[in-house]
C-alpha cells in the first residue's frame, strides 16, 4: 500500500526547552501521544495505542529542533517505504512562540481524519505544556 504524506503546523505558546522533551522522550510522549511508551533499546521505543505495540526507531534528531521516528515492522528489516513521523520546531523569539510542524508519512490517507487526529493530539499536547491557545 502506498504511503501518504500529511504535513501540518501548529502554533504553541511554549519555549522549545519545554516543548521538545514532550516530543522526544518516552515519558513526554506518553503524556499526550500514546497510551504507553517503553524504551526497548538504544534509539528504539515501543509505542502503544489501543493495546497494540508499534516499535519505533529514532532515525534522526537535533535537540530542541527536530526528531524523526521510523516505525519498524518486526517481520522485515528497515524498509524504504516505512511509516515515519517527524516533529520540527521553529521558535519565534519576538512572540516567544513555537511552531510545531508535524510530518506524518503513513498508510492513513484520509486528510479529514488526519486533520482531526492531529488537532486532537496537539490540543492534548498544548494542555500538558501549559499553552494557553487551543
Amino acid at each position: 500500500m502506498a504511503k501518504h504524506k500529511y504535513i501540518t503546523e501548529f502554533e504553541i505558546n511554549s519555549s522549545v526547552n519545554i516543548l521538545y522533551p514532550y516530543l522526544s522522550s518516552a515519558s513526554g510522549l506518553q503524556e499526550w501521544f500514546a497510551d504507553k511508551v517503553n524504551i526497548i533499546g538504544d534509539k528504539l521505543l515501543d509505542i502503544v495505542w489501543d493495546g497494540e505495540s508499534h516499535p519505533a526507531k529514532i532515525v534522526s534528531k537535533r535537540v530542541n529542533n527536530h526528531i524523526k521516528y521510523s516505525f519498524v515492522d518486526a517481520a522485515k528489516e528497515q524498509s524504504d517505504d516505512a511509516q515515519t513521523l517527524e516533529f520540527r520546531i521553529d521558535y519565534n523569539e519576538m512572540t516567544s512562540t513555537s511552531f510545531l510542524k508535524v510530518i506524518d508519512y503513513s498508510d492513513m490517507n484520509n486528510e479529514e481524519d488526519l486533520e482531526d487526529l492531529w488537532e486532537g493530539l496537539i490540543a492534548d499536547l498544548k494542555t500538558v505544556v501549559g499553552s494557553g491557545n487551543s
